[in-house]
């Protein structure tokens, strides 16, 4: 089974059948639909909600994740709605404000109290305004403060691939000095990443040592509407060809490609004991 962890909805995503049919023509199973997003859009939160639920309740696998803005002022009220219809997950970006705004934290700490993940954009953003610096992977260490919380950092924080590995690997070190640390990191390896870089970047990410085997996600940042099957292909063949020459085994790849989705969003209740890591022992 493959799911991808990144699929957009947006406002002109009426044909459903259409989309599942693209699925199906990539062999991906289902995956995250993420709603539309809430600065840019004309429709209400309440209709972006309803629309995200409208895709994913004609087919099993098909997780809705409601983008919020954690800045809003009835922030809170949404998360409710949210949650009350049965969302799998919250999307958010950090345009304007760092992950540890002390205005986005209780939000975060809101999602967490449910039991819902949340998918953060890290790296580059491609909006021509002034904001990939508030998505750099370091700024979210802020979340070691969201007990309970579940959360993964997309497109592995390109360009700051490196950075991203190194935050996860300091959560890992959180876990050897707070056995108790119910917060979770996973890493969302939708590219992001140019061709030319996915190599270094997976290679990286899987042989520096770390326990990442069950926090990885496959995605392709494809939309329901006009779902690219080439381009899902051509990047489940592309990280496969560099899983094989890492030596990559297939309970790994299935982890990564379907297992791992499933216990983020909470449908897997696998229990995970990370090997807490503490540099020089």
């Amino acid at each position: 089974m493959i799911l991808d962890g990144h699929i957009h909805l947006r406002e002109d995503s009426k044909d459903i059948p259409t989309f599942l049919e693209r699925l199906k023509s990539a062999d991906i199973d289902g995956g995250i639909i993420i709603s539309v997003e809430p600065r840019r859009s004309s429709l209400s939160s309440q209709q972006r909600l309803d629309d995200v639920m409208a895709v994913t309740e004609v087919a099993e696998n098909l997780f809705p994740f409601f983008w919020v803005d954690p800045l809003a002022a009835d922030a809170a009220d949404q998360i409710k709605a949210a949650v009350e219809r049965g969302v799998a997950g919250f999307k958010v970006i950090c345009e304007d404000f760092e992950p540890g705004d002390p205005r986005a934290m209780p939000v975060y700490r809101r999602i967490a109290a449910a039991e819902k993940p949340i998918l953060f954009h890290s790296g580059i953003l491609w909006h021509p305004t002034d904001n990939a610096r508030f998505n750099r992977p370091l700024l979210f260490e802020s979340l070691l403060a969201v007990e309970g919380l579940r959360f993964s950092l997309a497109h592995i924080g390109w360009p700051w691939c490196d950075e991203t590995i190194a935050v996860y690997g300091k959560f890992l070190n959180a876990y050897t000095h707070r056995p108790d640390l119910s917060v979770e990191m996973f890493i969302d390896v939708t590219p992001g990443t140019p061709p030319i870089y996915r190599r270094d970047a997976l290679v990286k990410l899987f042989t520096v040592g770390y326990d990442v085997e069950n926090n990885v996600i496959f995605g392709t940042d494809s939309c329901v509407n006009n779902y690219n099957t080439d381009w899902a292909r051509e990047w489940i063949e592309r990280d496969n060809k560099i899983y094989n020459e890492i030596g990559l085994g297939e309970i790994t790849r299935t982890n990564i490609f379907s297992e791992n989705l499933l216990r983020f969003v909470g449908v897997d209740s696998r229990q995970v004991k990370h090997k807490g890591l503490r540099p020089g022992e």
